[in-house]
């Protein structure tokens, strides 16, 4: 069996593509379908044996280029996306097909074949417990971080995560603020943090900033095609932009 993973967030889109794929070789099994760049994240570090992935570009946290830039992908990929202004990049990274949508049968077929000559050996079964694990992943057993531990002075407190507006880097620090304007330095990283807390509740709008929705005052259109968020309680850390790449996912996670 080829065992593939679908990273996509269209719930219609995952469910055409299985049935395609499985019109197209009934010896392909898909043993998962990941709607995130978190959740791909958390499952590849579960190191599950995969022959394929089929990728969608855009996903509701972001892009998935993000994917391999936070955990090694040594599986070949082919990307679907509804756009073309991807593919040079998707080619940089271990791809060895870029599929527009709707996706086409034939193509998808074209695809199969062409990854069968990259790849003809087929990779050994994982054990049982390693998609145990993944499956319990997707479907939405991960839990996340409820508080947070901060320093004052020569005290511990503990910040519930309910109470943070957002998380921001400064200064070569990691602060979080509350939604009454309180700030803390915190011992993690902002990559961290975004793997710590629930993506429901936090969008990380660029590098600098992950922010909750109830802290966002308004939301204006901006310059580039970018989004310019005003918080409630402002930080020192400037104005919070949302990047190019992810205003889409973002109007997305708005919309969830």
């Amino acid at each position: 069996m080829m065992r593939v993973l679908i990273v996509e967030d269209e719930k219609l889109a995952a469910e055409r593509l299985v049935s395609l794929l499985r019109t197209c070789d009934r010896s392909i099994d898909p043993v998962a379908i990941s709607p995130s760049v978190r959740k791909t994240v958390e499952l590849l570090r579960l190191k599950p044996h995969l022959d394929l992935i089929f990728m969608d570009i855009q996903l509701a946290d972001g892009l998935s280029f993000e994917v391999f830039e936070q955990v090694p992908v040594k599986v070949p990929v082919i990307f679907t996306t509804a756009y073309d202004i991807y593919a040079i990049k998707a080619f940089k990274v271990n791809s060895i097909d870029y599929l527009l949508k709707p996706i086409d049968e034939d193509e998808l077929k074209a695809a199969l074949e062409k990854y069968k000559r990259v790849r003809p050996e087929p990779v050994a079964v994982p054990a049982l417990g390693v998609l145990e694990q993944a499956m319990q992943l997707l479907n939405g057993s991960q839990s996340y971080k409820s508080r947070f531990v901060v320093k004052v002075g020569e005290h511990l407190h503990t910040i519930a995560v309910e109470d943070v507006a957002c998380f921001y880097s400064y200064e070569k620090a990691t602060f979080l603020q509350t939604h009454t304007g309180k700030r803390y330095a915190i011992d993690y990283t902002l990559d961290q943090v975004e793997q710590l807390v629930n993506p429901q509740l936090f969008f990380r709008v660029n590098r600098g900033y992950l922010v909750s929705l109830k802290a966002v005052r308004d939301i204006i259109a901006w310059s580039n095609s970018r989004l310019k968020l005003e918080l409630h309680q402002p930080t020192p850390a400037g104005e919070v932009v949302v990047s190019r790449e992810k205003v889409q996912a973002f109007k997305n996670w708005l919309d969830s």
